[in-house]
């Protein structure tokens, strides 16, 4: 089994990394870490550039945990996705960083959050930087 940890290059995919590298240690797990650019952007915030991703690799290393990174792409279900990517590996829990947001910006936006806390069959961990 693994710990899944949803990650974007801010500080809430940071705080999720290190709760993810957490609960891998105290689990006795390793890492799979879903950095999921939207495909057919042009330029997107979410993909991780290489240096930082080289730094997420040396921190589980650090850990001594195993750290296996995907870069899945995804349409506009970046919770689908996850779910997806957590059956295909088998998660033992779900990992994602939580940002504040209002009340019109979820009715009107929805949450990828929220979808993944109602719809997953998993333990999700949802931590704030």
């Amino acid at each position: 089994m693994t710990v899944l940890v949803g990650f974007l290059p801010t500080a809430e995919g940071e705080a999720a990394f290190r709760a993810g590298l957490d609960e891998a240690k105290r689990r006795g797990e390793s890492l799979t870490l879903v950095n999921s650019p939207r495909s057919g952007a042009p330029v997107t915030a979410s993909k991780a550039d290489e240096d930082a991703l080289a730094e997420l690799v040396a921190a589980a290393a650090a850990a001594d945990i195993e750290l296996v990174v995907r870069q899945d792409a995804h349409d506009d279900d970046l919770a689908g996705t996850l779910l997806e990517i957590a059956d295909e590996v088998d998660a033992s829990v779900i990992v994602i960083g939580l940002r504040h947001r209002s009340v019109v910006g979820k009715l009107l936006m929805g949450s990828s959050a929220q979808r993944l806390l109602l719809d997953s069959t998993r333990p999700v961990l949802a931590v704030k930087p």
